[in-house]
């Protein structure tokens, strides 16, 4: 890759196996994109429509779909689920027949690249139509734990959902099944190790309980009794939902976790708690990718972050020369640009200004 990581001489041992670079070709919004991956967190951040999240979906799809028994294309087919579930109409629009394409890159045990590519054309049905190649055979030797967190809270309707999910025609992209089943996982064997009992300890003081399953319905448990998740906050649920993954081993040294927009429906003293525990994971060695449009969320990573943590902030934005989706890519928060959540910070932070003064000045 060609970068220096400041935590270098930390005493920690590195962890092989993590997703290094994803690159695009008329794939969904993006014309031409490649985007080099740190192995700690990863932020991304830009305007509506620069594909934050169609990010996060192409690298969990390799994840979850390069394993022994995944099927990538199918996969990719189950999380975007374009409309009639044709494979092809997640190529770039153009008016001419054209191609698309997803390359995913990782590091195996031994610290050597492997990619596998994924291409289709636009006129392409069904994923079992589209090419696949690559390093498949040595990425499905090392399979890759991994986690999507979705903007939507499931765990209030986790209840029957896998049974409907598999019987029925459901209009739900795969990963929020996905999620439901990660999280109904049983515990681990043997004793918590010391680093997740601690983040498992700061999760229950800011709930005040912890998480227990009945039936594959959750329920919070604290000194008076147990409250179902359907009469929790939903900022609660998701820590709940952090609690579970962190209890029963999903997320672990050597995974990685996807989360979609973490400060839907928490407040700023929970966000703290939520980036304190992002921290602790990569510190874990788990790789954490994040899209956020909120500025708390970029602040407590800058604010709680010391020089040995690998954060790479990864700025999405239009190019209006070219009409092309471009990346711009800093391991500084200082020098995120362009930086969208700053932007309209400042431009609320004008008009207020402009209001107080009464219009003076404009």
């Amino acid at each position: 890759m060609g970068r220096c990581w400041r935590f270098a001489n930390t005493g920690r041992t590195a962890v092989r196996g993590m997703l290094t670079k994803i690159r695009f070709e008329r794939f969904t919004a993006f014309e031409n994109l490649v985007i080099a991956f740190s192995p700690g967190i990863n932020i991304f951040i830009g305007k509506n429509g620069t594909g934050k999240t169609h990010v996060l979906k192409a690298a969990y799809a390799a994840c979850d779909a390069i394993n022994p028994s995944g099927n990538f294309p199918k996969k990719i087919n189950d999380i975007f689920f374009p409309s009639g579930k044709k494979i092809g109409r997640l190529v770039k629009r153009m008016p001419v027949s054209t191609r698309g394409l997803l390359e995913i890159t990782r590091e195996n045990s031994s610290g050597n690249q492997m990619s596998v590519r994924l291409s289709m054309s636009n006129h392409t049905s069904e994923p079992d139509k589209t090419k696949l190649s690559g390093r498949i055979n040595m990425w499905k030797n090392e399979p890759l734990k991994s986690v999507f967190i979705p903007v939507k809270d499931m765990l209030a309707n986790s209840r029957g959902f896998a049974s409907l999910y598999s019987q029925r025609e459901v209009h739900f992209e795969e990963v929020y099944l996905d999620i439901i089943q990660r999280a109904l996982l049983p515990n681990l064997k043997g004793p918590v190790e010391i680093q997740r009992r601690k983040l498992l300890h700061r999760l229950r003081q800011v709930m005040e309980g912890s998480v227990v399953v009945k039936n594959d319905e959750f329920f919070l448990k604290n000194k008076h009794g147990t409250l179902e998740f359907t009469l929790l906050a939903e900022g609660y649920r998701k820590l709940g939902l952090l609690w579970s993954l962190i209890q029963n081993g999903t997320l672990l040294g050597g995974s990685v976790l996807f989360w979609d927009e973490p400060e839907t429906n928490l407040n700023p003293v929970l966000l703290k708690t939520v980036i304190t525990i992002l921290l602790e994971l990569q510190r874990m060695g788990v790789q954490i990718f994040v899209a956020t449009h909120n500025f708390v969320v970029l602040k407590e990573f800058d604010i709680q972050a010391n020089a040995e943590d690998r954060i790479l902030y990864h700025s999405l934005f239009h190019n209006p020369e070219t009409g092309t989706i471009e990346v711009k890519s800093t391991e500084d928060y200082l020098y995120i640009s362009p930086n969208a959540i700053d932007q309209a910070l400042e431009e609320m932070t004008s008009r207020a200004i402009s209001k107080t003064m009464g219009g003076l000045g404009k």
